[in-house]
């Protein structure tokens, strides 16, 4: 039986999460949830696709995705089901599915119409749509049933880094648990332009770095001294071949976000540079 997973800004500390889970196990009572996160920042779609985009690979071929991200109903707001990469995604028609899969062609998107029109607007759209839709999907239900092809769903542009005069322009998009800064400047578009230079800076605030880590560890050079390297600055590219700006073995408390003043959308620079 196909898992269903749950990601949210909806918080642990109201009924909105159990209640989306209690609705699904009552419609199926075997059915697997698997909790992705419900600590995504409000309405912050770019957040809420970087962390499904990253995750759900790890899921089985069939997977039902539950994405409930500025979800809450609009009579005037469609909900979608994408069918991508093999799994099913469920989420209000904002856009963020478009940033989940800005480079991977759907196989199929659907609107979701078996209640095309609620009887009054305070419904709650995880619960009346999402939650009887991903039960319908895990035991076997076919998507036509509970909707009709749709072609023209809301899409968002993700946010490109731009290069220019030998400097690369991007922008911070996430912060994780541990307070790391994560740009959308991909490993690929720096090796591909570093191919033409000496040397580069990576500059941000008043900060500016020149050496790229391998790993998290990669600045303890000496580990009988390990120690002496809490605290210290580093640019890596992270698993996801993003560059990111971490302090080693920082938290939310005295991680880059915070030793370095850095929020969503601040930029980040990467000059390059010949040497003479």
């Amino acid at each position: 039986m196909p898992i269903i997973t749950l990601t949210s800004d909806f918080g642990n500390k109201d009924f909105r999460v159990p209640a989306m889970k209690g609705k699904i196990l009552s419609l199926n009572i075997g059915g697997r949830l698997i909790d992705i996160s419900h600590e995504i920042d409000a309405y912050n779609l770019i957040e809420a696709s970087y962390i499904v985009r990253n995750t759900y690979k790890s899921f089985p071929k069939g997977s039902i995705h539950i994405i409930a991200v500025d979800s809450f109903y609009n009579k005037n707001r469609k909900c979608i089901l994408y069918e991508a990469d093999g799994h099913y995604f469920l989420a209000a028609d904002n856009g963020l599915l478009s940033l989940i899969f800005f480079d991977i062609i759907p196989t199929n998107i659907f609107e979701i119409t078996f209640k095309n029109r609620f009887e009054q607007d305070d419904k709650f759209t995880t619960i009346d749509l999402f939650a009887e839709t991903a039960a319908h999907l895990q035991k076997g239900g076919l998507p036509e049933i509970i909707g009709r092809k749709l072609s023209n769903p809301k899409e968002l542009s993700f946010p490109r880094p731009t290069f220019s005069s030998g400097k690369i322009v991007g922008e911070f998009m996430y912060i994780d648990h541990f307070g790391n800064v994560v740009s959308n400047i991909s490993k690929t578009i720096f090796t591909k332009k570093m191919v033409n230079y000496d040397s580069f800076s990576i500059q941000f605030r008043n900060q500016a770095l020149t050496k790229i880590y391998n790993t998290r560890t990669g600045v303890v050079a000496d580990w009988d001294n390990e120690k002496e390297y809490l605290g210290k600055a580093a640019a890596i590219f992270n698993e996801f071949d993003l560059l990111e700006l971490t302090i080693y073995k920082g938290n939310i408390n005295n991680g880059a976000k915070t030793l370095f003043g850095l929020n969503i959308g601040d930029k980040i620079f990467i000059q390059f540079s010949n040497n003479l």
